[in-house]
């Protein structure tokens, strides 16, 4: 036993039986062993009766409770703590076990001594009942106030997040990591971004990965606080706001922008000083400013500027559709959400239907894709797959009113993917024909009635491409004798010369590519009049070796397909009328952004999946970024080299790039004049036999004046047009759009002139091809079979033509302008006087 002046002032000052007088704490000084007790040893036992009281002198005891019935948590006990004292006077067991973390010191009373001393002096009873009876209040107090506060923030608390940010794209890990960065501290966030996106998530994510994760965090929409702001700030002398309930809370300020003004400088002064002044009524006095140990978190559909300066951390959350790589994790995530909730079965997404809703830019981002997976899991029927078709309302909006052909047809997409699409069509037929072609030029009959090259060159191939433009676009090019012959240069010089091709100027090019073609095409068809091509066997093979050495000369020095992409006079022409074409080749955005690692159909590579090998494209056009038929050649190697089945052959309105996503530019509207002067070219003897026959144009001079008068000339029709349109849009005070914008609206006006110019040729002269061969190898075929249509059915289907192309361009011309009839009466007046003089010297009178 230990008895001394010490010990009876260390119980007085540092421990709980302080309060008793000194005539008992003599007395317990008296009864008191000193005890040492090893570490990791159980002091106390649960559910036992103690058998001592102690008192912890030094060393560190933590309570250990194994009954998770029983409310109470573990806890620490520092130096001078009493322990069993309350089990010991109300003659109860343990309730937790309490075990020596180290070498503990301590003071100990046996149960049975400490029992008779609370019987020889009640005031031992007397004064703990007392404390207990206080510290009951407290507890009442405290507890009252718990429910209170519960009963104020339960209509806004956030319970749990939801699974954190779903992907592995780079968007979703960097979003993470501001996340975390943003729960490391206490500084005020604001997240904004589109509808849908889940940005209140976010906000819940922050508060739970911080070390305040088991404090309450509210959501408040804006747009209900009171102007005032009473419910957020409390009232002078009144009613508590949020903020004072809330505590060391997190607060959600959700759709700021629905903050009612009054309420921005003081929520800007909370955010930058941390304090908020409670709402006074007018009589009243101002009240004192408080301070807010409330964690701010805003969410807001757009930056803040007026509260930007205030805020510690600002997290922009991606849309969707910059996304599409976390697509396919996220319709799995909802797929699981909802069917572990109905114990359903989770059924798989088929890679066409993932496909689609990659394609899909979800304007209601992650909202609008939990609704439709959901929906999707409800239409299937329990059925163990979700195919393209469940997802019938995720289509975007450029692409409506397109049937993929490739996926209605799979022994079209078989073919395009085959060796025969383009590669044995080129070297197995096109190579050898067209030289061949070239020789019967030069060496045969220089007359188109005694040439068969001559005749297939003018009587068929200008026809049918003509046709095949509405249908086909640009197709000619993929199988183009120009090209093949570019290609083996190409092969040839890197095997007889190894180098690096040089890569291509693609700004000279696009600013001066154009006008080259322009140029190259206006001398042909000067060239074409002046020495009558189109009845000049040799002159016509010149005319195809000019071109073809232009490919050859340059693809020897750049890289793939440079003169196909810029320079070519015929493929400036056939890009130019496959505007108009009802099929396009494109690619889903979202496949290739969430998919696609490699560009293989852009810069070629190994075989890859079910994607080919190849070169990459011949006109480094990617197919998810086409806009325009023009840089497409429908080669197909996007096709072929494409691993993940993104590639689409699409059926589509005819031009509607022309009116949705098509960029004008000069020198393609000055080729499309070139090309309706051209007709009128062509029809120079018809125009001289109407007006000009006491002039003689035979001589070289007055005929070239002649042929430039005629190319030039249509132009100033819709020139005059285009004025007479500024002045009406002057007097309504409004700006009509830009000539080179509306000149496009003359393009089927421009193919169907040619079309009708050609009829005449493929209707009179192509039926003639069996004779015209045996007269090319000096052989009489005048009892060969001939077909040929009548004048009459030529003029009527050339009239149905010209008829038909009026009416499209004006249709066209609506659509491209977008403004009333009457506005635009003078272009379709341009349009019909254009079309009649066509009619004259085509049809006839």
């Amino acid at each position: 036993m230990i008895a001394s002046p010490d010990l009876f002032v260390w119980l007085q000052e540092r421990t709980a039986l302080g309060s008793l007088s000194p005539t008992v704490l003599e007395a317990i000084a008296q009864v008191i062993e000193e005890q040492t007790v090893p570490a990791n040893s159980r002091l106390v036992e649960e559910d036992l009766p103690p058998t001592a009281l102690y008192i912890l002198i030094s060393g560190q005891v933590e309570s250990e409770c194994s009954n998770q019935s029983k409310q109470v948590a573990a806890y620490g006990l520092l130096p001078g703590a009493v322990i069993n004292l309350q089990e010991l006077l109300l003659d109860r067991p343990a309730q937790c076990a309490i075990a020596t973390l180290t070498e503990c010191h301590l003071w100990a009373v046996p149960a049975a001594k400490f029992q008779e001393l609370v019987a020889q002096y009640p005031e031992i009873s007397q004064t703990f009942s007392r404390q207990l009876a206080e510290e009951l209040v407290q507890l009442s107090s405290a507890l009252n106030y718990e429910q209170e506060r519960s009963v104020a923030l339960r209509p806004y608390l956030v319970t749990k997040a939801q699974r954190g940010i779903v992907g592995a794209s780079r968007y979703a890990v960097r979003l993470r990591q501001e996340i975390r960065q943003a729960a490391s501290d206490r500084k005020s966030v604001l997240i904004f971004g589109e509808p849908g996106l889940e940005k209140d998530n976010a906000a819940a994510l922050i508060h739970f990965g911080s070390p305040q994760r088991r404090e309450p965090i509210i959501k408040v929409n804006c747009g209900i606080l009171q102007t005032s702001g009473a419910d957020l700030f409390g009232r002078a002398n009144g009613k508590s706001g949020l903020l004072e309930w809330l505590g060391e809370g997190t607060l959600i300020l959700n759709n700021i922008q629905d903050l009612p003004p009054e309420l921005l400088p003081a929520l800007a002064s909370l955010l930058k000083t941390g304090k908020y002044t409670p709402v006074s009524r007018g009589e009243e006095s101002p009240a004192q400013e408080r301070v807010s140990h409330a964690r701010i978190l805003i969410v807001a559909e757009s930056s803040q500027p007026q509260i930007a300066r205030c805020i510690g951390h600002t997290i922009k959350v991606p849309p969707l559709r910059v996304r599409k790589t976390d697509i396919k994790a996220q319709v799995d995530y909802y797929i699981s959400l909802y069917c572990q909730a109905r114990s359903l079965r989770k059924p798989k997404v088929t890679p066409e239907a993932l496909r689609r809703l990659q394609a899909y830019d979800f304007p209601g981002n992650l909202k609008e894709l939990q609704n439709l997976v959901e929906r999707a899991i409800v239409q299937s029927g329990g059925a163990p797959e979700l195919t393209e078709e469940i997802f019938w309302s995720a289509e975007a909006k450029k692409k409506r009113f397109r049937v993929n052909l490739l996926n209605l047809y799979p022994g079209l997409r078989r073919f395009l993917r085959s060796d025969w699409w383009t590669d044995r069509i080129n070297y197995g037929f096109t190579l050898t024909a067209f030289a061949i072609v070239v020789v019967m030029l030069f060496i045969g009959p220089q007359h188109r009635s005694e040439n068969v090259a001559l005749n297939l060159f003018w009587a068929w191939w200008w026809p049918l491409v003509l046709l095949g433009f509405p249908f086909v676009g640009r197709v000619w090019c993929a199988v183009c004798p120009f090209m093949i012959y570019g290609e083996v240069t190409q092969k040839l010089s890197l095997w007889l010369i190894p180098r690096q091709l040089k890569r291509w100027p693609r700004q000279q090019a696009e600013q001066w590519g154009g006008w080259f073609l322009f140029g190259l095409f206006a001398l042909i068809f000067l060239w074409e009049e002046l020495w009558n091509l189109e009845d000049t066997a040799y002159l016509s093979a010149c005319l195809l070796l000019l071109i073809t050495a232009g490919a050859m000369i340059f693809s020897a020095i750049f890289e793939r397909r440079f003169w196909c992409r810029y320079l070519c006079p015929i493929g400036g022409m056939n890009g130019l009328f496959a505007k108009l074409s009802m099929t396009e080749l494109r690619a889903q955005q979202g496949t290739c952004s969430a998919e696609c690692t490699t560009y293989q159909c852009y810069k070629g590579g190994p075989q890859k999946g079910e994607g080919m090998e190849t070169d990459g494209c011949p006109l480094y056009s990617h197919p998810a970024q086409l806009e325009d038929n023009r840089d497409c050649v429908l080669c197909m190697t996007c096709l072929k080299a494409c691993p993940h089945r993104s590639v689409e052959f699409n059926l589509r309105p005819p031009g509607i790039e022309l009116w949705t996503t098509h960029v004008a530019y000069h020198y393609e509207v000055a080729l499309l004049f070139l090309l309706l002067g051209g007709v009128f070219l062509h029809r120079l003897p018809e125009i001289q036999a109407m007006s000009l026959e006491n002039i003689d144009i035979k001589p070289f001079l007055p005929h070239l004046g002649a042929s430039i008068l005629a190319l030039t000339i249509p132009i100033i029709v819709p020139i005059v047009a285009y004025s007479l349109m500024q002045v009406i849009y002057k007097l309504k005070n409004t700006k009509p759009r830009s000539f080179v914008e509306l000149a496009y609206g003359y393009l089927p006006l421009v193919l169907g002139a040619n079309l009708a110019h050609y009829l005449r040729l493929g209707l009179g002269e192509a039926g003639r091809i069996l004779p015209v061969t045996l007269a090319t190898f000096g052989y009489s075929g005048a009892s060969m079979p001939v077909l040929v249509a009548h004048p009459a059915v030529t003029a009527f289907l050339q009239g149905v033509t010209l008829i038909f192309a009026v009416f499209l361009t004006v249709v066209l011309t609506q659509k491209i302008a977008r403004q009333p009839l009457r506005s635009l009466l003078p272009q379709h007046l341009a349009t019909v006087s254009l079309a009649a003089s066509l009619w004259i010297i085509i049809v006839g009178k």
